[in-house]
C-alpha cells in the first residue's frame, strides 16, 4: 500500500473517473480550489472517493464527501487514513 496519496494521484483518479472540464487546467494550482469550481459535482467526488477506497484499501466514510470541498482537504483525509492503517 502506498505511504502517501499525492496531488498527482488525485488528478489521475479525477481524470479517469470524471474526466476534465475543458475550462479547467488540473495541472495548475488547484489545491485550494473548490471541487465545484473545478467542474466536479458530488457524484464525481463520490466516484473518486470510492475508487480511492478500493485502490488504497481504506475507508473514507462520509467525511470525504462532507468535509472535502477542495483537493487539499481530500488529500488530508486520505493521508490521515493511510497513516492510521500503516
Amino acid at each position: 500500500m502506498p505511504e502517501k496519496f499525492t496531488i498527482e494521484d488525485l488528478k489521475s483518479i479525477l481524470r479517469e473517473c470524471a474526466g476534465e472540464d475543458e475550462g479547467v487546467d488540473l495541472d495548475s494550482h488547484i489545491l485550494d480550489t473548490e471541487f465545484e469550481e473545478l467542474g466536479y459535482e458530488s457524484l464525481a467526488i463520490f466516484e473518486t472517493t470510492s475508487r480511492i477506497e478500493r485502490e488504497y484499501g481504506i475507508s473514507l466514510g462520509d467525511d470525504a464527501l462532507n468535509e472535502a470541498s477542495t483537493p487539499r482537504a481530500l488529500l488530508d483525509i486520505v493521508n490521515a487514513r493511510l497513516l492510521s492503517v500503516a
